[in-house]
């Protein structure tokens, strides 16, 4: 990926989107731009019109941290936009964002036996470990059984990205799916800005580009998100609707890997669900097996 392209066009998407009352500023008439001048974020930013214009140029490479914290202040970026605007211009400076070098990875990395030892010991919940490119590294059992849609049969790749944006089951399955398109994307732009050498990401980027209207549109958007924590909606073939809470934790020993665990409130219709469809995974591997 082109990193002066990328440090472009996300300023100038942050620009745009900011009115002058945003900011504090009076608009004035013959207003000709949506956003803000850069004059403007220049003023705002304590720089010289001249240097912002470089900066948005995408010239990024050797800017102070000092300048590019007073940007994302202008800008009103929050902490993940900030986040991605220091890791642009890392990569601009040739800085790999942990510090050091990333430990080049497959495109699906092996689940180590005691990780997937680790996640076969949560059996209140799905649980799975996602990697950088949004694949289903592993899963716990309930976890593949909530996951069947994704996963499916044959040797489906079992990628979130690809489901979410080239198969028709994710409409089901996802019944706030451009809710979910805009999370994926924006996690893929975090990414993508950590390391805009990363060739799996780019050719995955690519694929979807090119088969996907919503993610071309998307990710044109230039919007970044982190996961986290919060609160999602279902729709499972076996059992039905599902309202869930995640939490998402790095595995630290795992460059790139991230556990993500869902749970049901307690006594809910979800709770009630989750527990007939692990029922339906037990039955189901007995019968595999016997």
């Amino acid at each position: 990926m082109d990193n002066k392209a990328e440090v472009r066009e996300f300023l100038m998407s942050r620009r745009a989107r900011l009115s002058p009352a945003d900011v504090g500023l009076t608009a004035g008439a013959n207003r000709r731009v949506a956003g803000l001048r850069r004059s403007e974020v220049a003023m705002l930013a304590d720089l010289s019109v001249e240097y912002y214009a470089k900066l948005e140029r995408g010239d990024i490479a050797g800017a102070s941290a000092a300048v590019l914290e007073s940007l994302a202040r202008a800008l009103l970026l929050d902490e993940t936009e900030r986040m991605h605007l220091l890791d642009l211009a890392r990569a601009a400076d040739g800085i790999p964002t942990s510090g050091r070098h990333r430990r080049r990875a497959n495109a699906q990395q092996p689940s180590r036996v005691a990780l997937q030892r680790t996640l076969d010991a949560i059996t209140g919940g799905p649980a799975f470990v996602r990697d950088r490119h949004q694949n289903l590294v592993a899963t716990n059992p309930l976890g593949a059984a909530f996951y069947s849609p994704v996963i499916g049969a044959g040797g489906r790749i079992p990628n979130l990205a690809r489901f979410q944006f080239l198969d028709p089951a994710a409409r089901d399955f996802y019944p706030d799916w451009e809710l979910f398109a805009q999370m994926c994307v924006g996690i893929m732009r975090v990414e993508a800005g950590r390391d805009p050498h990363d060739r799996t990401l780019q050719d995955l980027v690519g694929e979807l580009t090119t088969r996907s209207e919503t993610f071309a549109r998307l990710w044109t958007a230039h919007d970044v998100r982190t996961h986290g924590s919060g609160t999602k909606r279902f729709h499972h073939p076996i059992v039905g609707q599902l309202t869930l809470t995640y939490e998402e934790l790095a595995v630290t020993a795992e460059d790139g890997l991230s556990l993500l665990v869902y749970t049901a409130e307690p006594g809910s219709p979800s709770a009630e669900r989750l527990q007939l469809l692990a029922n339906w995974a037990s039955e189901a591997a007995i019968t595999e097996h016997s």
